[in-house]
C-alpha cells in the first residue's frame, strides 16, 4: 500500500507539472491570465532575451496556445477570403504545420468606416486545446478540430450564421465534453454548444438584451465565457452586449443574469471571494461585481458593487488576492479592492506608451504583471497597490494578442512575429 501510495503520488506530481506547463486557452489554464511561469525575464528587446522569433504570414490577433512541445496560432489574409491554423515547435520555433482550412468566398464584412488595422482581424478568436486535439475559430468563416500530430482536418463547421459587422472576437472554451462558441452579433446573438468530438449542435440559446428600437452595433460584443462551480454545481457565465448571463453548461438553460447595460462587452469574467467580476465594456455599470447565486434578475439583488472610472474597455483584468488589477485602453493603470470596489493605488499612473493603445490582456507571474500595447511597449508591473513599472521594453510590431507564459518563456505575438522571449542562459 505505502509503495502504491507513493507511485500514485508521484504521478499526480507529474500530471500537475505537465499541466502548469501548458497554455491551453484565451488567458491560460484557469482563463485568468494566472502563469506558474518564473524566472521571466524583465527585460527585452529585439535580439535581446530572445530565444526565437518566427514570422507569422497574413495577419492575426489570436493569442498562442500551448501543449506540450507545440505552439498554435490562427491566422488569415486582411481581405479574410482564406483563415489558417499554424503550429510551430516550442523549442525552435519552427513552423510544424500550416493548414490552410476555410477559402471565404465571401468573408463576413466588417464595418467600412473602420480599415482593417484600426480595428479587428479575420483570425482574432483565441484557439484552445488539449491532448491530441486542438480547435480553432474564425467566426462565421468556421470552426473546425484538428489532430495536433498530424494536422489534419478532424470535422469542421461552416453553417453557424451572425454579422459580426467588424469581425469576430469571442474565443472557444471546452468543457467535459463540449465546445462552446459565442456569436454576439450585428443582427443576432447566441451562445452554442457543440459535441467536441463530432462538431454537432448539442445546444443553442439566443439572447438579447436590448429593445427592437437599440441599434445593431449596440448589440454586438466579443467576450469569452468562463465555467465556474457554484453550491457544487457549474455554470457557463457568458457576459454580452447589456447582461452577463449564466447557463447550465450541459443544458443551456438559463440561471440568471445581471442587467449592466452598455455595449460591445470583450473583457473574460473573473471569479474569486464569492463574486463574479464581469464588465459592460463601453458605457453601463462598467465593472461589476455579482454574487452567482441567485436565480433569474438578479440585478436589483446580487450586485455587489459597481466602479466605472477607469475602468478598461478592451484588455481583461487580473484578480491577485483581494485585489482586482487593470489598465484602460489608454494606459491608465489602476486597483481596486474586491471588498467593495474602492480604488486603492492614491494615483492612477499612466504607463508612457507614446500614444499606443491597450488591447491584450495582462498577464501574472511571480507577484508581477505583463501589459502590452499596439506600439511594441511591453511593461512589466508590480503587483501590489503601488502599481510601480518595474521595467519598459520595445519591439519593432505591436500587438493585439494576449500573450502566454509557460516554464520560464514569454510567448509574445507581434503583429508580424510570434516570439519566445527567455534569459539566455
Amino acid at each position: 500500500m505505502p509503495m502504491r501510495f507513493s507511485l500514485l503520488a508521484s504521478l499526480i506530481a507529474a500530471l500537475s507539472v505537465f499541466a502548469d506547463d501548458n497554455w491551453p486557452e484565451f488567458r491560460g489554464p484557469k482563463g485568468d491570465g494566472h502563469s506558474n511561469a518564473t524566472k521571466l525575464p524583465l527585460t527585452w528587446s529585439d535580439t535581446q532575451n530572445v530565444r526565437w522569433k518566427t514570422a507569422i504570414h497574413d495577419l492575426g490577433w489570436s493569442s498562442p496556445v500551448i501543449w506540450g512541445n507545440q505552439v498554435w496560432v490562427t491566422t488569415a489574409t486582411k481581405k479574410g477570403d482564406k483563415c489558417y491554423a499554424v503550429a510551430l515547435d516550442r523549442d525552435s520555433g519552427k513552423i510544424i504545420h500550416d493548414v490552410l482550412l476555410f477559402e471565404v468566398n465571401r468573408p463576413d464584412p466588417k464595418d467600412p468606416f473602420h480599415e482593417w488595422e484600426k480595428f479587428n482581424s479575420y483570425a482574432s478568436p483565441t484557439p484552445v486545446i488539449e491532448e491530441g486535439r486542438v480547435y480553432v475559430h474564425f467566426g462565421v468563416s468556421g470552426t473546425a478540430c484538428l489532430d495536433t500530430a498530424t494536422g489534419k482536418l478532424l470535422w469542421k463547421r461552416t453553417d453557424l450564421e451572425c454579422n459580426h459587422h467588424r469581425g469576430a472576437g469571442s474565443s472557444p472554451i471546452i468543457y467535459g465534453d463540449m465546445l462552446y462558441l459565442t456569436f454576439d452579433g450585428f443582427d443576432v446573438q447566441y451562445v452554442i454548444a457543440l459535441n467536441k468530438k463530432t462538431g454537432e449542435t448539442v445546444w443553442k440559446r439566443d439572447r438579447t438584451y436590448h429593445s427592437p428600437q437599440v441599434g445593431g452595433d449596440a448589440r454586438k460584443a466579443y467576450s469569452t465565457p468562463l465555467v465556474i462551480t457554484v453550491n457544487d454545481k457549474p455554470l457557463l457565465v457568458s457576459p454580452s452586449a447589456g447582461a452577463t448571463v449564466a447557463y447550465d453548461p450541459k443544458t443551456g438553460e438559463e440561471a440568471w443574469r445581471v442587467v449592466h447595460g452598455g455595449m460591445n462587452a470583450s473583457l473574460r469574467p473573473l471569479f474569486g471571494h464569492g463574486k463574479l467580476f464581469t464588465s459592460s465594456s463601453d458605457g453601463g455599470m462598467k465593472l461589476v461585481a455579482v454574487r452567482p447565486d441567485g436565480t433569474g434578475n438578479v440585478t436589483k439583488t446580487h450586485v455587489d458593487w459597481a466602479y466605472a472610472k477607469g475602468a478598461p474597455n478592451r484588455s481583461s483584468f487580473l484578480l491577485v488576492g483581494d485585489r482586482l488589477l487593470m489598465v484602460n485602453s489608454l494606459g491608465i493603470t489602476s486597483c481596486v479592492g474586491v471588498k467593495d470596489g474602492k480604488q486603492l493605488n492614491e494615483e492612477k499612473p499612466r504607463l508612457d506608451s507614446k500614444a499606443g493603445e491597450f488591447w491584450a490582456s495582462p498577464i501574472l507571474a511571480e507577484d508581477k504583471w505583463y501589459a502590452f500595447d499596439d506600439k511594441g511597449h511591453g511593461f512589466v508591473i508590480s503587483a501590489n497597490e503601488k502599481l510601480d513599472v518595474l521595467a519598459a521594453n520595445k519591439l519593432p510590431a505591436g500587438t493585439r494578442s494576449s500573450p502566454a507564459a509557460v516554464g520560464n518563456a514569454l510567448y509574445h505575438r507581434t503583429f508580424t512575429h510570434l516570439y519566445r522571449i527567455e534569459e539566455k542562459k
